[in-house]
């Protein structure tokens, strides 16, 4: 099956047009109009510097819904010693950075210069946000990714210390599923999302419940602001949130 040749305006073909590995399109550019037109379509970019842009929409879809979320007896024993800090859109850069540097066995990575700036743009637009797990003042894991309507995409994540992406990730979950979100987007299996309940789903049915989620507001803006719990005052802002709080 031949793979689709992006024209300049942000117009994506059907995901059912994707070959068996999930490749759907070639070319375009990361532009917001383009990036936010795929993310509404169950389309993500992925690719390799000096790669042409390549676009994806795997089958199946990798998810994990926030009601499914997994928390063994050692990780709330972890997060109840509050060891780490947990903050929201306060470090988006250094996280994506973090997450850009190869993995050990790899000999590269997948964010390239150019996708990293592209992010940032949309962080400034209130569209990405990061989740941030501090040691003190060092930033030791984390993750980011897009939200649109009721669905968190997740990117990527990153940790320099035992635990630190999962408090993040947990902690995200938990302020998410307080505010109705319906699913979080793995994008692609790995064993490490799997043991927090993610799970597989055929990409006909991500697609169908893709559309009900963007039938809600997008929570737009500063997550640090409008994730804050309840109990937290708007003089907290920029203040760190414990991992250990949920």
């Amino acid at each position: 099956m031949p793979v689709y040749r992006l024209p300049e305006a942000a117009v994506f073909p059907p995901v059912e047009g994707a070959t068996k590995n999930g490749l759907l399109a070639v070319g375009g550019d990361l532009s917001p109009r383009r990036l936010l037109a795929a993310y509404r379509e169950g389309i993500f970019p992925w690719y390799s510097e000096g790669e042409p842009i390549l676009w994806w929409s795997p089958d199946p879809r990798f998810v994990l819904f926030p009601g499914e979320l997994r928390v063994t007896r050692s990780m709330r024993q972890f997060l109840k010693k509050e060891t780490l800090r947990i903050t929201f859109d306060r470090a988006f850069r250094a996280v994506v950075t973090a997450c850009q540097k190869p993995r050990p066995g790899q000999e590269g990575t997948w964010i390239t210069p150019e996708m990293r700036e592209a992010y940032c743009v949309l962080n400034g637009m209130g569209y990405a946000h990061s989740v941030e797990a501090w040691q003190n003042e060092t930033l030791v894991g984390g993750l980011y990714g897009i939200s649109l309507g009721r669905i968190f995409f997740g990117e990527s994540m990153f940790s320099h210390v035992p635990n630190a992406s999962k408090a993040a990730l947990i902690a995200l979950i938990g302020r998410l599923k307080d505010r109705g979100f319906e699913m979080i987007d793995c994008q692609i299996e790995t064993a490490h999302l799997a043991s927090l309940g993610a799970r597989p789903i055929p990409r006909l049915e991500f697609v169908g419940l893709l559309k009900e989620a963007l039938c809600h507001e997008t929570l737009q803006g500063d997550w640090g602001a409008l994730l804050a719990a309840p109990s937290e005052t708007p003089s907290a802002k920029g203040m760190p949130l414990r991992s250990g709080t949920r």
